[in-house]
């Protein structure tokens, strides 16, 4: 109850004077506005508007998939909030709220972009001699096979489990709070094979086997948020360093952490398994080969 009461106290009113690398700051509520982050989320804005925009002239003002645009835009609005609200700066401080953050980029902002299929608007938003350079860059061997290579099934849920796990080792975790291209790295990690996991998920994969994958990923997230939350000692020490000046002990901010990846971010895994089973079930009598995938927008 002590922790549930101090974590509401800090969502409601986070304004004590914390510390990041010896630096004092006044208010909880900092933006950030790190280049290497605000720079390619703006652009990623402003290509979906300009693409939105000229698919729109294109179609003589007609609604120009509705659904899709705010499926993008929400998840945009998401990856922002986590990345350059004062929910970053937060997250430096305390595990809690990085964990937060982690979990809207890679559960809820990442299935929202590929609910989008965002990829043909984003190359309208270019110029034409861009968009042709991409179509044939895109039609390489090269990147045929790498695409094939990472988009099965086992191939995504791997790959972003294992960079889940990986940058969840306490070395690692604490180095990347200290070192901001390390932490700008884990987020690229995290972010990317979200994206690339969901992408699969939703529009390659049979909904049967995409229920298993997701059933996978709940399962191993919830293992790993379990072991941080259990754990009889803080074992992030960079991480949970601030976290007395904020009404936390170390170990409470660390198990909090924990419980948000085990039970919050395992039930978005759940629900989506849960999700695509249903709508397999419901579609297997169908047949058909698509019958247990999405239809595109």
């Amino acid at each position: 109850m002590r922790t549930l009461t101090a974590i509401v106290l800090l969502l409601m009113c986070a304004s004590r004077v914390a510390a990041h690398d010896g630096e004092a700051h006044g208010s909880a509520f900092v933006w950030t506005f790190d280049p290497w982050v605000v720079v390619p989320i703006a652009v990623a804005g402003g290509l979906y508007a300009a693409g939105s925009f000229r698919l729109s002239q294109r179609s003589n003002g007609r609604h120009f998939l509705i659904r899709s645009a705010a499926a993008y835009w929400v998840g945009w609005i998401v990856l922002a909030a986590a990345l350059i609200s004062p929910l970053h700066y937060l997250g430096e401080h305390l595990f809690t709220f990085h964990m937060v953050e982690h979990e809207l980029v890679m559960a809820v902002s990442a299935p929202l972009l590929v609910l989008a299929r965002p990829m043909g608007v984003l190359l309208w938003g270019l110029p034409r001699s861009s968009r042709r350079l991409v179509r044939k860059a895109v039609k390489t061997a090269l990147v045929g096979k790498t695409w094939e290579a990472l988009s099965t099934g086992f191939g995504a849920t791997l790959l972003h489990g294992l960079a889940i796990w990986v940058w969840h080792a306490p070395v690692l975790f604490d180095a990347a709070v200290s070192d901001i291209t390390l932490h700008r790295l884990q987020h690229v990690s995290f972010f990317v094979t979200a994206v690339l996991f969901w992408w699969v998920i939703v529009w390659r994969s049979d909904r049967g086997f995409a229920s298993c994958h997701l059933f996978l990923t709940m399962l191993h997230t919830s293992v790993l948020g379990a072991l941080i939350a259990l754990a009889p000692r803080a074992i992030y020490v960079t991480q949970t360093r601030t976290a007395d000046d904020w009404g936390l002990t170390p170990l409470e901010d660390q198990q909090l952490a924990g419980i948000i990846m085990w039970v919050p971010g395992g039930i978005i895994y759940a629900g989506a398994a849960l999700t695509m089973l249903a709508l397999w079930i419901v579609n297997s009598g169908k047949g058909g080969l698509d019958a247990g995938r999405f239809p595109s927008p």
